[in-house]
C-alpha cells in the first residue's frame, strides 16, 4: 500500500476529482482531503492510498506537476507522520520579558 501525499490542490477540488486523476494508473483505495478543522474550508493537499505500488509510482510520475484546477500538482510518497511538540499556547518565554523595570526611579 501506498500513501500518496498531493500538494497545491484548489480549494474546490472534490475527493471524486482526485480519484479520477489517479484511479487512471490503477486502483485507489481511499482518498482524503485535509481540511481546516474549525473552517470545514480545503487545506490545499490530499491523500491517496493506492494498493499497486507500481501503480502508484506511475501516478505520482505522471501527475507530479500536472495542472489542476489553475495549480500545479505536488504529487510525491507521503512521509510518515514525526512526532512533533505540541504547543498548547502557554509557556515557552515567560512572564513580561524585557528589562524589568524596577520602581521608575531615574526615569524623571
Amino acid at each position: 500500500m501506498k500513501n500518496i501525499y498531493v500538494g497545491n490542490l484548489s480549494f474546490n477540488a472534490t475527493e471524486d476529482q482526485v480519484r479520477g486523476m489517479f484511479e487512471a494508473y490503477g486502483p485507489v483505495e481511499r482518498v482524503s482531503i485535509v481540511t481546516d478543522r474549525d473552517t470545514g474550508q480545503s487545506r490545499g493537499f490530499a491523500f491517496v492510498e493506492m494498493p499497486d505500488d507500481d501503480a502508484a509510482q506511475k501516478a505520482m510520475d505522471a501527475l507530479n506537476g500536472t495542472p489542476m484546477g489553475g495549480r500545479n500538482l505536488t504529487v510525491n510518497e507521503a512521509r510518515p507522520k514525526t512526532d512533533r511538540p505540541r504547543h498548547d499556547g502557554g509557556g515557552g518565554r515567560g512572564g513580561r520579558g524585557g528589562r524589568g523595570g524596577g520602581g521608575g526611579w531615574g526615569r524623571y
